[in-house]
């Protein structure tokens, strides 16, 4: 406790906290739907599409969270549209719209400020990059994500388990694929300030997987991955501020480690 009182009394770490608790909730309770419905890597596809939107936006003088957001939601989107039509597989569009848009982003910063602080910051994450504006936006924009799942949790759980009976039943399966797909868009713009594009995905992946290691109900792994992503984030920013380490790879680092207690603890109550 002495420790993170500490850490709150500097600004900047506080924005992080306050902006950090609220992504991880949002990745988390996201995650499970995503994980389940085997979509996990879209985080790693949208990120890669948000950090070409950004390059971008840096180049030409403007804001890049203003920017990359509607850009990622687009994607979110058509990825979307592409497979449900069936002319990509899922894990072909991810593929092709992400490294194409890495690809932009690449050399749009090649061609201009080359590889900078900011852009820099976006791809392996930076705590000290958050103004007071993208904290604040951060926190409205998060509070909305949570605000609507909580509201559609029982349809987004239909449209995850089953999405021919959701149909049968009157669910309007293609709104609500729809809107996860644009929630994890705006939880994914809104973690690359502190995780990078480069592990952004991590915050959706890792604590879905870890809660189905030892639970089994859809409400348990939800309430345990919302609670083990948001003390992973905490663990992981204390070890930030005590070594020095990368705050992103630190809260990936802790999440792994959570994983594999997890895994070891379902491994040994499987044989009983």
């Amino acid at each position: 406790m002495e420790m993170i009182r500490e850490m709150l009394s500097y600004s900047f770490i506080t924005r992080a906290f306050v902006v950090g608790i609220l992504v991880s909730l949002c990745a988390s309770l996201l995650g499970v739907s995503l994980v389940l419905k085997r979509y996990s890597m879209i985080g790693d596809g949208l990120s890669h599409v948000s950090f070409g939107a950004l390059s971008v936006a840096l180049a030409m003088g403007f804001s890049p969270l203003p920017v990359s957001l509607p850009v990622v939601v687009i994607a979110a989107i058509l990825l979307l549209r592409l497979s449900e039509t069936g002319k990509l597989k899922s894990d072909a569009a991810i593929a092709l719209i992400a490294s194409s848009s890495l690809a932009i982003g690449i050399t749009v910063t090649s061609l201009t400020s080359g590889l900078t602080a900011d852009i820099d910051s976006y791809m392996f994450g930076s705590i000290l990059a958050m103004s007071q504006e993208d904290v604040v936006l951060s926190v409205v924009l998060s509070i909305i994500v949570l605000g609507l799942y909580l509201i559609c949790y029982n349809k987004i759980f239909a449209v995850t388990f089953d999405e021919s009976f959701s149909r049968a039943t009157g669910v309007n399966v293609s709104f609500y694929n729809l809107l996860i797909a644009v929630l994890t868009a705006v939880t994914i713009v809104l973690g690359m300030r502190m995780m990078g594009a480069l592990l952004i995905s991590s915050l959706i992946i890792f604590p879905a997987l870890t809660s189905m290691r030892v639970l089994k109900s859809f409400r348990g792994v939800v309430i345990c991955s919302a609670v083990l992503s948001v003390a992973a984030f905490i663990v992981g920013m204390m070890v930030s501020y005590e070594y020095s380490t990368p705050v992103g790879a630190s809260v990936v680092l802790t999440n792994l480690l959570f994983f594999l207690c997890a895994a070891l603890i379902g491994g040994v109550r499987n044989r009983k």
